[in-house]
C-alpha cells in the first residue's frame, strides 16, 4: 500500500510539472500588469478553481474560525516565496534567483528531517546535489556579486527556504485537513496578503485582454491543479522526491519559451538540464 501510494505521488508530481512548465511563457504573456498583480490575482483565481472542483465533487470546504490564524500563517509563507521570488529579479540576475532559489530541496529535506523526522538516505542526498549543480549551469550562474545583487541574492534564498517551509507544512497536515480545504485556504490567503502591495503597483496596461487571459489560466492550471496536484503528492511521497523531481519545472519551461517565445536555449542550458535529469533519476531509484 506504502509503495503504491509513492507511485501515486510521483505521478502526482509529473503531472504537476507539466502545469508548472507553462508558467514562465504566461508571466511573460501577462507582463503588462505588475508582478504583485498577477501574483495576487493567480493566487485568488488558484482558490476560486480548487473551491469549484471540490464542490464539483460534493464536498464543501469548510476552515473553521479557530484556524484562521494557521490558514493566515501558511498564506504568508507562500506569498513570501512569491513576493521573496519576484523581488530578487529587481536587484540581482535571473542567473543568481535561479541559483538560489532552487536549492529548496536542500531546505525540504533539511525541514523534512527536523520537523517531520524523515530521514533520508546518502545516495538521496547525491542526488539533491547532482541536481542543484544542474540548475547552476542551467541558470549559467555568475559570480560576480555587488551589495545591490548580495539583497537580491538573499531575498532570493529566503524564496528558497519559504518554499522548503511551505512543502513541509503540507506534508504535515495531511491528516488534519482534506486536500481541498487546506489548498484553497492558503492559495487564498496568500492572495489577500499580497492584495496591498497589488494595489499599490497597480497600473493600467495599454492592453488587458492577454494579461488577463493568462493569469486565469495561471491561476487555474499551473496553480489550482498543478500546485494541488503538488500538495497531493506531498501527501504520499517523500517531499524532497516530490520537490526535487517539480525542479524540472524549469527544463520544461525553458522548452515551451524555446517553442512559444522563440527564446532559444544556449549550451549551457541544455547541459543543465541534462545534469538535473540525472540528479532525479539518482533521487527517484
Amino acid at each position: 500500500m506504502e509503495a503504491a501510494g509513492k507511485r501515486a505521488g510521483i505521478l502526482y508530481v509529473a503531472l504537476a510539472v507539466t502545469f508548472f512548465s507553462t508558467t514562465p511563457v504566461l508571466i511573460r504573456w501577462a507582463s503588462d500588469l505588475s508582478p504583485f498583480v498577477v501574483t495576487c490575482l493567480r493566487m485568488l483565481v488558484g482558490s476560486g478553481t480548487v473551491l469549484l472542483f471540490a464542490l464539483a465533487r460534493g464536498q464543501r470546504p469548510h476552515i473553521p474560525r479557530v484556524d484562521w490564524p494557521r490558514f493566515a500563517a501558511w498564506g504568508l509563507v507562500a506569498a513570501l516565496h512569491f513576493a521573496f521570488y519576484i523581488g530578487s529579479l529587481e536587484y540581482t540576475t535571473v542567473a543568481h534567483s535561479l541559483a538560489l532559489v532552487y536549492t529548496s530541496p536542500v531546505w525540504v529535506s533539511l525541514f523534512s528531517w527536523l520537523v517531520l523526522k524523515e530521514p533520508l538516505p546518502a545516495r538521496k542526498w547525491i542526488g539533491i546535489l547532482i541536481t542543484l549543480a544542474g540548475m547552476g549551469i542551467l541558470s549559467g550562474f555568475d559570480p560576480a556579486w555587488t551589495a545591490r545583487t548580495l539583497i537580491g541574492d538573499a531575498m532570493a534564498l529566503g524564496s528558497a527556504i519559504t518554499f522548503g517551509i511551505y512543502s513541509v507544512t503540507g506534508r504535515k497536515q495531511r491528516a488534519r485537513y482534506p486536500l481541498w480545504t487546506y489548498t484553497s485556504g492558503v492559495y487564498g490567503a496568500a492572495g489577500l496578503w499580497l492584495l496591498p502591495l497589488a494595489i499599490l503597483t497597480y497600473q493600467s496596461p495599454a492592453r488587458i485582454g492577454l494579461p488577463l487571459l493568462s493569469i486565469v489560466i495561471l491561476g487555474v492550471f499551473p496553480l489550482g491543479i498543478g500546485h494541488t496536484l503538488y500538495n497531493a503528492a506531498l501527501r504520499r511521497t517523500h517531499p524532497t522526491l516530490v520537490n526535487i523531481i517539480a525542479t524540472q519545472e524549469v527544463t520544461g519551461g525553458v522548452l515551451l519559451s524555446w517553442w512559444l517565445l522563440k527564446e532559444v536555449p544556449s549550451i549551457h542550458a541544455i547541459i543543465g538540464a541534462l545534469v538535473m535529469l540525472a540528479g532525479v533519476v539518482q533521487v527517484v531509484i
